[in-house]
C-alpha cells in the first residue's frame, strides 16, 4: 500500500531540502527523495550544490588560496617557508570530507524535522485519489501518495555540441574537482563563475590557465565598472582570458585537447591543453520525472513553466530552484523553497528577486545585489553613484589585500539604495549589508549614519555610502 504524505519533495539540493524541513516544521507530514550517491552507494543529499559544486569549489578555493599565499605572501609577513610541497591527494581528501559533512548534515537534519528521506529516483505516476502518485526507483521501490509534490530537481551541466563530458579529457564542474594530478596547460571554456573559480584554483596550484569565453565583453553580467577591475586583477594572476572568441570543433585525445577558435579579431587560433573544463551554463535536471506521463508543461527552453509563485500547470504541483526561471544560485532556490512550503501550509511566503545577492569566489571575491549602472542608463533612471577603494581602508591594509572597491548606487531623488557591487576581499559576506538594507528600501544615507566598527572592511561600505552624497572621510 503506498505511503501517504502531505507533502513530497523530490530532490535534496538547496531547494529541495530546505522546503522539506520548512514544510515539516508547519506541521505538515514530509518525504523528500533524492537520488545523489557517494562512491560506495549511500545517500549524499545536498544536490548539485554539495556534492559537485558550491560547497566543494569553495574547499579547493580555500586550499589553493593557502597554497598561493605561502608561495607567494607570507614572506610579506616575515615568514619565510622552505620546500613547499603540495600533496594533492590529501588537499582533495579535505573537499570531500567536507563534502561528506553537509550531506550527513542535511540527513541529521532530516531525522531532527521528521522528514522521510527516500534514497532513489522520483517520478510521476499518476494523478490519483488523494493527490499524486509518485514512484521511488532505487534500491528498493516506493510507492508514495502526496496531496502536494514539490519538484526541485536542479541543473546539470551543458556540453559543448559533439563534444561529450568524458570527465577525464573533457570535464564539467563535477570533473574539474578531482583531476588526480595538477595539469601543466588547463583550457577553459567560458568566463562565468564557475570557470574563474575553478580556473583560479588550479592556476593557484600550478596549472597554465587559459580562458575563452564567446561574449564580446567579460562578466558583462556585472557592473562594468567591477568587470574592468576584475580582468586586470586576474591578468595580474596570470590567467589569460580572451573574449569575443568563436570555438570550433574541439578533438580530444588520451594526452591533450585541441581546441581551435576565433580570435575577436578574426584570426584563427589554436589552444592544446591537457585538460579543458566546459564551463558554458546549465539545463534543467527533467530526466525520468515523468513530465510527458502527466502532462506537466515545460516552458520553451526546456524549464518547469511556473508561474509568480511557483506553481506549475498541474493541481498542488510546484517546482523550485534551477529548474525554474531564475538565478541558477542555490540561495535563491532556498527562498522559494521555504516560500512554497508556507504557501502550502496556507500563509504568504515571498521571494524578492531584486535583492538575491550573486557572488563570484575568486581573488578578488566579486559580490554585488540590485542593479548596476548599465541597466540603470538602459532603464533612463536618474541615479547617483559613490565609491571607496579598498586601498583606503585599514582593515584591507593590515590584511594585504587592498585590490578593489565598493560602490553603491541611489536614486538621485529618493537616495534609495538600487544597487551595491562590490570587488575585493570578503566581497560575499559585505554584500549582505547591502541586501538588507534593500530589503527595507533604505538610503544610502541609512548606510552612511551607521556605525561601523573600527577597523573593518565593512566601513567601506560606510565610506561608499558618504561618497554618495560626496563626503568620504577617509578618500
Amino acid at each position: 500500500m503506498a505511503k501517504q504524505f502531505d507533502v513530497v519533495v523530490i530532490g535534496a539540493g538547496p531547494g529541495g531540502y530546505i522546503a522539506a524541513i520548512r514544510a515539516a516544521q508547519l506541521g505538515l507530514t514530509v518525504a523528500c527523495i533524492d537520488a545523489w550517491s557517494t562512491a560506495d552507494g549511500k545517500p549524499a543529499p545536498g544536490g548539485t550544490c554539495t556534492n559537485v559544486g558550491c560547497i566543494p569549489s569553495k574547499a579547493l578555493l580555500q586550499s589553493s588560496e593557502h597554497y598561493e599565499q605561502a608561495n607567494h605572501h607570507f614572506a610579506e609577513h616575515g615568514i619565510e617557508i622552505k620546500g613547499i610541497e603540495l600533496k594533492l591527494d590529501t588537499l582533495v581528501g579535505r573537499k570531500n570530507t567536507v563534502v561528506k559533512q553537509n550531506n550527513d548534515g542535511i540527513l541529521y537534519l532530516f531525522k531532527k524535522n521528521k522528514v522521510t528521506f527516500f534514497h532513489g529516483t522520483g517520478s510521476f505516476v499518476a494523478h490519483v485519489d488523494g493527490g499524486w502518485s509518485i514512484k521511488v526507483s532505487g534500491s528498493s521501490e516506493e510507492d508514495l501518495v502526496a496531496r502536494h509534490v514539490i519538484v526541485a530537481t536542479g541543473s546539470s551541466p551543458r556540453a559543448l555540441p559533439g563534444l561529450p563530458f568524458d570527465e577525464t579529457q573533457v570535464l564539467s564542474n563535477d570533473g574539474a574537482l578531482r583531476i588526480p594530478a595538477v595539469p601543466k596547460k588547463l583550457g577553459v571554456i567560458g568566463a562565468g563563475v564557475i570557470g574563474l573559480e575553478l580556473g583560479s584554483v588550479w592556476r593557484r596550484l600550478g596549472a597554465e590557465v587559459t580562458i575563452l569565453e564567446a561574449m564580446p565583453d567579460f562578466l558583462a553580467v556585472a557592473d562594468q565598472q567591477v568587470a574592468k577591475e576584475a580582468q586586470k586583477a586576474f591578468a595580474k594572476q596570470g590567467l589569460a582570458i580572451h573574449t569575443g572568441v568563436k570555438i570550433g570543433e574541439v578533438k580530444s585525445t588520451a594526452k591533450s585537447v585541441t581546441v581551435p577558435y576565433t580570435d575577436a579579431a578574426g584570426a584563427e587560433q589554436k589552444l592544446v591543453v591537457d585538460k579543458l573544463i566546459v564551463s558554458i551554463g546549465r539545463v534543467p535536471h527533467v530526466e525520468g520525472l515523468g513530465v510527458d506521463t502527466v502532462g506537466l508543461k515545460l516552458d520553451e527552453r526546456g524549464f518547469i513553466a511556473v508561474d509568480d509563485d511557483c506553481k506549475t500547470n498541474l493541481p498542488n504541483v510546484w517546482a523550485v530552484g534551477d529548474v525554474v526561471r531564475g538565478p541558477m544560485l542555490a540561495h535563491k532556490a532556498e527562498e522559494e523553497g521555504v516560500a512554497v512550503a508556507e504557501r502550502i501550509a496556507g500563509q504568504h511566503g515571498h521571494v524578492n528577486f531584486g535583492t538575491i545577492p550573486s557572488v563570484i569566489y575568486t581573488s578578488p571575491e566579486i559580490a554585488w545585489v540590485g542593479k548596476n549602472e548599465q541597466q540603470l542608463k538602459t532603464e533612463g533612471r536618474d541615479y547617483k553613484a559613490g565609491s571607496f577603494p579598498f586601498m583606503a581602508n585599514g582593515r584591507a591594509r593590515a590584511l594585504g589585500d587592498t585590490t578593489g572597491f565598493v560602490k553603491i548606487l541611489a536614486d538621485a531623488k529618493t537616495d534609495e539604495v538600487l544597487g551595491v557591487h562590490i570587488i575585493g576581499p570578503q566581497a560575499s559576506e559585505l554584500i549582505s549589508e547591502a541586501v538588507t538594507i534593500m530589503e527595507f528600501r533604505g538610503a544610502a544615507e541609512d548606510i552612511a549614519r551607521i556605525c561601523h566598527a573600527h577597523p573593518t572592511l565593512s566601513e567601506a561600505m560606510k565610506e561608499a555610502a558618504l561618497a554618495v552624497d560626496k563626503r568620504t572621510l577617509n578618500f
